[in-house]
């Protein structure tokens, strides 16, 4: 127990601002192995998050088996051949396919991430009205690792084009464990503090004020 909390003075709290606006979704890695004192260092920074009733519904699955990492691969792949389906506009969907959209093959790690949506911790405490808490909790720790993986120079990538039943079982994971995230973990190829999908003019950030209401 401390007296009181840290002094964030404005040093920190530009340095805050520059680890959110560098965070990316990244797609590219180097294939160096992230060393193992820092993956259990992000591993451990998931336990730091908020929590609805404080239930820690968050569940990291690990990929170690290089036969199911591949297994993901594909599945992937298969699921962004059928996605680009989705765009009529031919131009669109061939910009779409020279996107590269996940990185599970080069990336050093991988981890799935599934919300228990019975957790026993929490004793069911403010989820009566919005079940979807808990879901929302594990996303709030998928995004404290991505900046605490920023900050240490190793970047991560959220991949979402994937089935999650099809996931789940390739896993073998408990039934009552939804998928919130498949990540890939590792030191980018490059950085900026631009998203990739703006650089390559998919879509740009658009204006807060088109997306701040009062009422």
């Amino acid at each position: 127990m401390t007296d009181g909390p840290p002094d964030f003075d404005a040093a920190f709290g530009e340095q805050l601002d520059a680890l959110m606006r560098w965070r990316r979704d990244v797609r590219h890695f180097r294939t160096d192995p992230v060393p193992e004192h820092d993956m259990h260092a992000l591993l451990d920074s998931v336990s730091l998050a908020p929590s609805v009733g404080h239930a820690q519904p968050w569940r990291l699955v690990r990929v170690r088996s290089g036969e199911r990492r591949a297994r993901l691969a594909d599945h992937v792949d298969a699921q962004i051949v059928a996605a680009a389906e989705r765009y009529a506009d031919p131009v669109q969907r061939d910009q779409y396919h020279r996107l590269k959209l996940h990185g599970l093959r080069e990336a050093p790690e991988i981890l799935a991430v599934f919300s228990d949506d019975r957790p026993v911790a929490g004793h069911g405490l403010g989820i009566a009205t919005m079940p979807e808490m808990l879901r929302y909790s594990t996303v709030m720790a998928i995004h404290g690792l991505w900046l605490a993986a920023r900050a240490r120079g190793i970047g991560m990538g959220w991949v979402s084009i994937v089935d999650p039943a099809a996931l789940a079982d390739m896993l073998d994971v408990p039934a009552e464990w939804t998928l919130i995230a498949l990540l890939c973990i590792g030191y980018p190829a490059q950085s900026s503090d631009t998203p990739e999908l703006e650089q390559r003019g998919w879509q740009a950030r658009e204006p807060l004020i088109d997306r701040l209401f009062e009422r």
